[in-house]
């Protein structure tokens, strides 16, 4: 085996962290003797013990850690924040190899851990997969880098570019899709930080924007009423998770705001207007559209925007195509 595969491996095992670590990084940690892997780790839900201690914390006989290798997807922390740090506990057990995938760019860690390692004798490789790690790792360096959350646009469309009818006969959405891609909808709100609709999807639709189809954490629910003009009747502001009102117009006072209350990704799920108010101010990672098999005639389109095609699939009839913004 290489170093590729182990941290390959640790990947796969972050991903068992996924919507629970937030706004913590979902790392993942896999620790190797003689060719063996002889524990595993990832990050636990937000204030518990990152992936390095879970990891070492299944090492039954501790003295085998003085003959390992550990493998990490992101540079073990070196400062005290809900815990210790992880370059410690990785030096208190004299761990003499540590290979890691991508250097922290946060700045209370920013290459501190590496080096705190190294000066205890730790024999130190970085950038092993680095391009993958630093995508596993999208959410946490959107935030810290560009003071603002990682940003997925999502919608669904007729086959004749609709994204909502001119008319409805009640105050509920008007599926376009299958239930099938409805449920992935609901396990991506699992995975992400908050969810955010414009002031019309909440008078329209009046949704209720949890993961009902799924297990899992309801997403906060981010609702702009720049002129206050919704009242609590809605279900968007019941009790089955919080709701935050924002007034700001912009995107980019929206994503100021988001930034400000730790909130490293969103999902928009809104109506055309929301989705290309971040569109046109070039504000947006990654967009999901779901086209369906329906036609309105008529109605709202759907947003215009430039995007990498990276991923096109199936749900039964529904095709969903997976968009990256190579121009953010």
């Amino acid at each position: 085996m290489n170093d590729q595969f182990y941290i390959q491996r640790a990947l796969q095992v972050a991903k068992n962290g996924l919507g629970t670590t937030r706004p913590n990084p979902m790392v993942g940690c896999v620790i190797v003797v003689d060719d063996k892997i002889i524990a595993e780790g990832f990050t636990s839900a937000y204030g518990g013990n990152h992936a390095e201690v879970n990891a070492i914390n299944k090492v039954t006989d501790k003295s085998l850690l003085q003959k390992a290798t550990l493998y990490v997807t992101l540079e073990p922390c070196s400062h005290y924040g809900k815990t210790p740090p992880c370059s410690d506990l990785i030096i208190h057990h004299k761990i003499p190899n540590v290979v890691i995938g991508c250097v922290d760019d946060n700045p209370e860690v920013a290459g501190k851990g590496i080096k705190k390692l190294i000066e205890a004798g730790c024999k130190v490789r970085v950038g092993i997969c680095e391009e993958d790690c630093k995508a596993h790792h999208k959410r946490f360096f959107t935030f810290h880098n560009k003071k603002r959350p990682y940003i997925i646009l999502k919608w669904a469309e007729t086959e004749d570019g609709f994204i909502a009818p001119n008319q409805r006969d009640k105050q509920a959405p008007v599926w376009i899709t299958n239930t099938f891609s409805r449920q992935l909808v609901h396990k991506w709100r699992t995975e992400e930080q908050a969810i955010l609709i414009g002031t019309n999807t909440v008078f329209q639709d009046n949704p209720t924007l949890t993961v009902r189809d799924w297990t899992g954490k309801n997403p906060t629910r981010i609702v702009l009423d720049k002129n206050e003009s919704l009242d609590k009747t809605f279900s968007v502001f019941n009790a089955e998770a919080e709701t935050l009102i924002f007034k700001d117009a912009t995107a980019k006072a929206i994503c100021d705001q988001l930034f400000k209350a730790e909130i490293n990704s969103v999902i928009i799920e809104g109506g055309a207007k929301t989705l290309q108010l971040f569109i046109d101010e070039n504000l947006w990672d990654e967009a999901r559209v779901f086209k369906g098999k329906t036609t309105f005639k008529s109605g709202a389109k759907a947003p215009k925007f430039n995007g990498q095609r990276i991923e096109t699939s199936h749900i039964l009839e529904d095709t969903l195509s997976i968009y990256k913004n190579e121009n953010n």
